[in-house]
C-alpha cells in the first residue's frame, strides 16, 4: 500500500509518501475524517492555521489509536505572519491548538501574505524572522522538520543564502495540466522535497475528456490516475476528501502509469477553470 512508503528528509526524518489534505473541513467534523483516514491505512494529515481545524484534526490525532510517533502531522505558519516574535507564538498556538507536545513539521504558508500573492513584493525579510523561529522551534524539539509552501525560486534562494537550515519541504501547487517543472527540477537540486497540494486539481480537470480516456484505459478514477501521476514524479501528494469511501479510494493507487501515457499527461493543455475554489489567490492565476 501506498500509505505504508515514504520519502526521507535532509535531516533523516522519514514522511509518508502520501498525506491527507484538510482544507475547508470544518473544525467540528475533521477528527472524524482523520480518524477514518488512519483506519484506512493514512499515517500523515495535513492541516494549517488558515484552515481553521487544528483543534479537531489534533482531537483526530489523539482519539485515532495509533501510537503518536507512527503519525506524521504537519501545520503551516499563517501567510501573514512575517516577525520573528509573532512566529514563534503561533508555533506555540498551534501546538497549543492542536494539543500536541510536538508537530512534525510546519511550514510557512506563502511567502506573500494572501493579499499580496504574487504581486511582486517578496517579503525577504519578514520570510527570514518567520523562518528564524521555525528553526529554533525545531532545534528545541517542538517541530521535527520545517518548510515552505508556495515559494518561488527567489523565495527558496533567500532561506538557501541567508538561514541557517534549508527548508525540507515546499508545497506547492502541481497535478496534471499544471506541473511547474522547471520550478520542480530547481527545488528538487537543493535537496527539497516537493509535495503536491490539490493534485486532482479543481473543476474542469475532472470533465477533460483526454485525462478520462487514460484513466478509463487502467480502470480508475480521474483522482486515482491523478494521483499516480505525481506519485511518478517522486511528489508527494495530499488530495484533501471528507468522505471515507473517497480518502480509500485516494489510497487505492498501486498501479503503475506508462511512459507514453506519462509523457501525455505531462503535457495535457492547462486547465485553468478550479472552479469555486478560482476565487482563492493561489488559483486566480
Amino acid at each position: 500500500m501506498i500509505t505504508d512508503e515514504t520519502y526521507m528528509l535532509a535531516n533523516g526524518v522519514r514522511i509518508p509518501r502520501l498525506g491527507l489534505g484538510t482544507w475547508m473541513i470544518d473544525d467540528e467534523k475533521v477528527a472524524g475524517v482523520v480518524r477514518d483516514a488512519v483506519e484506512i491505512g493514512y499515517r500523515h494529515i495535513d492541516t494549517a492555521q488558515a484552515y481553521g481545524n487544528e483543534a479537531g484534526v489534533g482531537e483526530g490525532v489523539r482519539s485515532c489509536g495509533v501510537a503518536r510517533e507512527e503519525l506524521f502531522v504537519t501545520t503551516k505558519l499563517d501567510a501573514g505572519i512575517k516577525s520573528y516574535e509573532e512566529a514563534k507564538r503561533a508555533i506555540d498556538g498551534s501546538l497549543s491548538t492542536l494539543g500536541l507536545e510536538y508537530a512534525d513539521m510546519m511550514i510557512i504558508h506563502s511567502p506573500q501574505p494572501w493579499a499580496e500573492f504574487r504581486k511582486g513584493e517578496h517579503f525577504f525579510e519578514g520570510n527570514l524572522e518567520a523562518w528564524r523561529a521555525l528553526e529554533e522551534a525545531c532545534a528545541a524539539g517542538k517541530l521535527r522538520a520545517i518548510g515552505v509552501s508556495n515559494f518561488e525560486k527567489a523565495d527558496l534562494d533567500n532561506l538557501l543564502q541567508n538561514a541557517s537550515v534549508k527548508p525540507m519541504v515546499n508545497q506547492i501547487l502541481a497535478h496534471v495540466s499544471n506541473t511547474p517543472f522547471e520550478l520542480i527540477d530547481y527545488t528538487r537540486s537543493q535537496g527539497i522535497l516537493v509535495e503536491a497540494y490539490s493534485p486532482v486539481g479543481h473543476g474542469k480537470i475532472l470533465e477533460n475528456e483526454d485525462i478520462r480516456a487514460i484513466a478509463a484505459k487502467y480502470e480508475v478514477s480521474v483522482p486515482q490516475l491523478c494521483i499516480r501521476y505525481c506519485l511518478q514524479l517522486d511528489l508527494l501528494p495530499l488530495p484533501k476528501s471528507g468522505t471515507r469511501a473517497h480518502i480509500a479510494s485516494n489510497a487505492a493507487v498501486d498501479f503503475e502509469i506508462s511512459d507514453e501515457d506519462m509523457a501525455t499527461l505531462r503535457n495535457v493543455e492547462r486547465i485553468r477553470d478550479y472552479g469555486d475554489a478560482s476565487m482563492f489567490p493561489v488559483y486566480a492565476g
